[in-house]
């Protein structure tokens, strides 16, 4: 994208908040440089750190360094408000970074919305001990003080642009250790008008040095916040709003913790067995059974009739083994609605999408030369990289801004053939009606040795959003196998299918990736094919 004339944009200030975080300050501020927006200064708030941030810093060309004594997050940031210069205002941790495109994407909602107080969006949550990303996509349209109320949907402060003029009011409270982001957006958004998108703007680096690994704490301050706007509660609606938020924070982090505990295998602290006893006394219960579950299992199995089996299948302790008729145990499944109806996007992101991005990262070293990507090219240059010299996108119309071909990828006659090294085509066949003739173009178009990466779905929910009058079919291992035979004769088609009958049922009820373990992704039984992927080569020329 060429880079427009500064002296026509807003300053924005990025202001980046670091506590012996010196192995990630680099990054943070490259993220920041890298970004196509021009108008921008760095404002580097060292909160008394102890480690190597100084000399980080001093190698960061161009940045505002500022340096004071240890005084918490809130404060931290504050100093960076007073330091700076900027029209609009955006917090970056040390430890986080801005993914491309992250400025000029909210500044372009703040122009084209001058009444908004602030901005936020989507992102991504980084695990990078088990090398996972996953996106963290929330849709709200209205009603955000509300929305609050019941839970922070912004979910990481990097993704939200402020206007200045909120700082002449509102200032980050000191006297908070954690949770001072969620605060202020409920002091704001009651106020003023404030807009919430699901473009993915930053990217959350997860560790277990994040302030949030403190369940207690964290429960204790997202509480704490929530009693704050009691007095501010305007209706019925508000009050409702606020009740049903209290009651979600003390379920998911009791959940939380309770997960954590039986994860570690070690004992519960005296502040842990307190937060259960306080907002979930029947987790005590749960967790000491659970400690002594192996005796019990033994004591049960041997002396206890079929109904104590079916109450510790209730509880969850007892697993091993294929449960008898009767003693099946539903729990959170026993209902007819799904837990989301949006594939799990509002609970962390679809599951499926663990599979799809395992597939190209373990391809990526096909999606190279001149790609074709459907829709946008975020996959092309995610796994290409520098390995791509010319991305293209094709859109069914001209809607799309960045599209640089339009059309129908089923009868395209008007894209020549032998054009491309690469076509990701991942998750849109089952939404063309002539798949077949999307198959043929795609063989067409490719170079000779050309590479087709393509995933579809298999068991699935169907959208009924902006997909419900285009979604057609669903594929099996099977049929794709016969499909690439007639598409690409002569060419190598290899086709793999993902998932289990766990991993199904996850994803039919809307749960988020997060809520799936690992372990359980990673298992394949072809009888429950949840994605199908295939790398077809197009024949090379004799």
């Amino acid at each position: 994208m060429e880079k427009q004339d500064s002296k026509r944009m807003p300053l924005v200030s990025v202001i980046i908040t670091c506590y012996n975080q010196a192995l990630f300050l680099q990054e943070a501020v490259a993220s920041v440089w890298q970004q196509e927006y021009p108008a921008v200064e760095v404002v580097v708030v060292d909160d008394g750190s102890v480690d190597a941030t100084g000399e980080v810093a001093a190698q960061c060309g161009g940045i505002n360094y500022l340096h004071q004594y240890n005084q918490g997050l809130s404060a931290a940031r504050n100093t960076g408000i007073r330091n700076s210069r900027g029209e609009l205002l955006m917090f970056l941790d040390a430890d986080d970074w801005l993914l491309p495109g992250a400025i000029s994407t909210n500044v372009r909602y703040m122009q084209q919305h001058p009444q908004l107080a602030f901005v936020s969006g989507g992102h991504d949550k980084v695990f990078e001990d088990v090398n996972l990303v996953k996106p963290d996509i929330t849709s709200v349209t209205d009603d955000h003080y509300r929305r609050l109320l019941q839970g922070n949907y912004i979910g990481m402060h990097a993704t939200v642009m402020y206007r200045r003029w909120v700082f002449d009011e509102f200032q980050y409270d000191t006297s908070l250790n954690c949770c001072e982001d969620y605060d202020l957006y409920l002091k704001i958004a009651r106020k003023y008008p404030v807009l919430h998108h699901t473009e993915r703007l930053a990217a959350y680096r997860l560790h277990t040095a994040n302030m949030s690994a403190n369940v207690p704490k964290m429960l204790t301050a997202v509480l704490l916040v929530l009693d704050r706007q009691q007095r501010f509660l305007n209706s019925a609606a508000d009050k409702n709003s606020w009740l049903k938020g209290k009651k979600v924070w003390k379920n998911y982090y009791t959940k939380e913790l309770y997960t954590r505990l039986k994860q570690k295998k070690t004992a519960a602290t005296k502040k842990e067995l307190h937060t259960f006893l306080k907002y979930r006394p029947t987790f005590i219960l749960k967790y000491l059974l659970t400690t002594m579950a192996a005796v019990i299992k033994t004591i049960v199995k041997k002396h206890a009739p079929a109904f104590s089996l079916r109450w510790l299948h209730q509880m969850g302790l007892y697993k091993s083994g294929i449960p008898g008729v009767g003693c099946v145990a539903p729990g959170d499944f026993n209902r007819v609605t799904p837990f989301s109806k949006e594939f799990g996007y509002n609970r962390g992101g679809p599951v499926d999408r663990y599979y799809i991005e395992k597939f190209l990262d373990n391809e990526a070293a096909s999606i190279r030369g001149r790609a074709l990507e459907i829709g946008d090219n975020e996959y092309t240059m995610r796994f290409g990289g520098s390995a791509i010299t010319r991305s293209d996108i094709l859109h069914i119309n001209d809607r799309n801004p960045n599209a640089t071909i339009i059309g129908d990828i089923s009868d395209a006659p008007h894209i020549p053939d032998n054009t491309f090294d690469c076509i990701v085509l991942t998750q849109t066949l089952h939404l063309i009606y002539d798949f077949k003739g999307a198959l043929s173009t795609c063989h067409r178009i490719l170079k000779p040795g050309g590479t087709l990466l393509l995933t579809v779905p298999g068991i699935t929910p169907i959208d009924h959003g902006e997909w419900k009058e285009t979604w057609y079919w669903s594929f099996t291992d099977k049929v794709m196998r016969r499909l690439m035979a007639e598409t690409f004769p002569g060419g190598a088609a290899e086709v793999n299918a993902y998932g289990n009958v766990y991993v199904a049922t996850a994803f039919l009820y809307g749960m988020g990736l997060p809520e799936v373990p690992r372990q359980k992704l990673d298992h394949h039984d072809p009888h429950y094919q949840v994605i199908v992927s295939v790398k077809a080569q197009k024949a090379a020329v004799r």
